[in-house]
């Protein structure tokens, strides 16, 4: 063998440090894979095409998500205009980590507040659960008619949910919302305007969850008068809008999502309705929630809708704490490693999906 030239050596030891590099830049690669503040997919699993699919293909234990994750998320306030021109409050939602220069395309949930309450006030129900998607949460104040907190369903309060994502990008223009996950989830009020958005707005939406909702605007207006402080209830009711069931009929009921049965049916949105049989508020839950469940179901039988019955107070299950994480588990927007949980016997009546 003849001996090595100084030129073959040189590409020897060229190739060596190449090795040796090689080997670094691996262990380097790895080390940031396990220093990676994002999970990695699960195998097997269909991604998306940007980096939400990686961020999202993980599973999580059910009995985690109820713990407080309220420092994994912070949150962020925009002024809009209300459709009368308003100057009212939204606050979005999201993972701590996602800035300016980390923000992959994520799903979007419009969460409209239930009776009463303030945007922040929905905000607390939320908790930590934008973290395990990950996803986006907007809480806008609303405006009604004539009353901000108790609009009750009122069309433009309806139409300046469906602009969330719209205004999100003017306001914050470094916010990516995946606009094909666009979804709504409310309580009480919220699921009432949930199921009007739904029907108003069905091209919007990759589904929906609407719990303990307000569905008849003239019963729930004579329900009133069995709760405490029933009569200003029904006072703010006139003022909103518009006078008595009696004396302004329509204006009742197209402010019900009794009324849109047909539109909620024909819009292929899933829909999940979570109602309680213990519902002290909203006490006659059979004859809401139940019965536009019963409704949408003979209007269209093979129509995406999924019904929970359970025995909760209102509104309860409305929180990262309770039910809200088996909610967002149904409308896919977290993933469980292992069986889904049914807490306190929940009726569950699967949907039968029909293509939009």
């Amino acid at each position: 063998m003849s001996p090595r030239t100084p030129t073959a050596l040189l590409s020897v030891c060229v190739l060596t440090l190449a090795s040796v590099l090689a080997v670094v830049a691996v262990a380097l690669v790895v080390t940031a894979a396990r220093a990676e503040p994002y999970p990695r997919p699960a195998a097997g699993v269909r991604l998306h095409h940007d980096i939400y699919g990686r961020l999202r293909a993980f599973g999580v234990r059910y009995r985690d998500l109820l713990e407080d994750h309220h420092r994994l998320v912070r949150d962020i306030s925009f002024t809009y205009r209300a459709w009368d021109g308003s100057a009212r409050t939204a606050i979005l939602v999201l993972p701590r980590w996602y800035t300016p220069s980390r923000n992959p395309s994520l799903p979007l949930v419009i969460s409209p507040h239930g009776r009463g309450i303030a945007a922040r006030a929905n905000v607390r129900f939320w908790g930590g659960m934008p973290a395990f998607g990950p996803f986006l949460v907007v809480n806008p104040e609303g405006q009604g008619r004539v009353l901000t907190r108790y609009s009750w369903g009122w069309r433009g309060e309806i139409d300046d949910l469906a602009r969330m994502p719209r205004l999100i990008r003017e306001k914050l223009p470094w916010v990516r919302i995946d606009r094909r996950l666009i979804y709504a989830v409310g309580s009480s009020m919220g699921g009432q305007e949930t199921l009007l958005l739904v029907a108003r707005h069905p091209r919007l939406l990759e589904a929906a969850t609407a719990l303990d909702s307000d569905t008849d605007m003239s019963a729930r207006y004579r329900a009133f008068a069995h709760l405490r402080w029933g009569s200003q209830l029904q006072e703010k009711a006139r003022v909103e809008i518009g006078g008595t069931p009696t004396s302004a009929p329509r204006a009742y009921a197209v402010r019900s999502p009794v009324y849109w049965a047909s539109a909620i049916a024909r819009s292929g949105v899933p829909l999940h309705i979570w109602w309680s049989r213990k519902d002290r508020i909203v006490r006659d839950q059979r004859d809401e929630s139940g019965r536009l469940y019963r409704m949408l179901r003979a209007l269209k039988p093979r129509a995406p809708v999924t019904e929970y019955v359970g025995d909760w107070a209102h509104s309860h299950e409305f929180h990262a704490s309770a039910r809200l994480p088996l909610a967002l588990v149904g409308l896919d927007l977290i993933r469980l490693q292992g069986r889904v949980p049914r807490p306190d016997h929940i009726d569950f009546t699967a949907a039968r999906a029909e293509s939009r």
